[in-house]
């Protein structure tokens, strides 16, 4: 496909056909991200950009495995993004959850565009088989995608994007990365703040 920019990185080893790859989703109408155009920049570039995101109630995903960033809600919609995760489902506070926490996952991306543009597989494309046997527009991430869906997304990602290995590995991978949403850096101070006192109804 014109207009995707091949990575700069070093060539590393080739991946397998198929692995076991998870659904993640984004939502412009519930996460603003004033900042993809730049991490996508910084991706084509080379750089192993590392993120974080919540993953639901999922809890198997594993260091390693394949995630596909879905857009879903507003055009364009599609998969737009792809990486490996790094950790594994680790919990962080929210007060605003019911269990009092939201899992979340560390991944590097492999590829990404700038959504609020384009899609590298657009959500027409994910209407027919083999892709049809998914459920695209899961209401959370963390979706295993079946591996008849996988493979057939893999290889029209490898013709669209080109063939890469694992990105380099991150320097400190033990180290928590990052939200790269705006709205994700807002939601964890808000974690960390203290509560703020009720306000007072005043009496007639």
């Amino acid at each position: 496909m014109a207009g995707y920019a091949k990575l700069t990185a070093p060539p590393l080893p080739l991946l397998p056909d198929t692995m076991t790859a998870f659904l993640l989703i984004w939502s412009p109408k519930k996460w603003p991200w004033p900042e993809l155009p730049e991490i996508a920049r910084r991706v084509a570039t080379g750089e192993a950009v590392a993120d974080v995101w919540g993953c639901g109630t999922a809890r198997g995903l594993m260091p390693g495995d394949r995630v596909f960033v879905h857009r879903v809600a507003q055009a364009p919609k599609g998969v737009f993004a792809s990486g490996y995760v790094t950790r594994a489902p680790y919990e962080v506070p929210d007060p605003r959850s019911k269990r009092g926490y939201r899992l979340c996952i560390d991944f590097v991306y492999d590829w990404l565009v700038d959504a609020h543009d384009e899609v590298v597989v657009t959500r027409d494309e994910l209407r027919a088989h083999p892709f049809s046997v998914q459920t695209w527009d899961a209401q959370s991430s963390g979706t295993l995608i079946k591996p008849m869906a996988e493979g057939a997304l893999e290889k029209l990602w490898t013709e669209r994007t080109g063939r890469r290995g694992r990105p380099p590995a991150l320097s400190h991978p033990t180290v928590p990365a990052m939200p790269s949403k705006a709205s994700a850096r807002q939601a964890r101070a808000a974690d960390d703040a203290p509560p703020r006192k009720p306000a007072r109804t005043r009496q007639p």
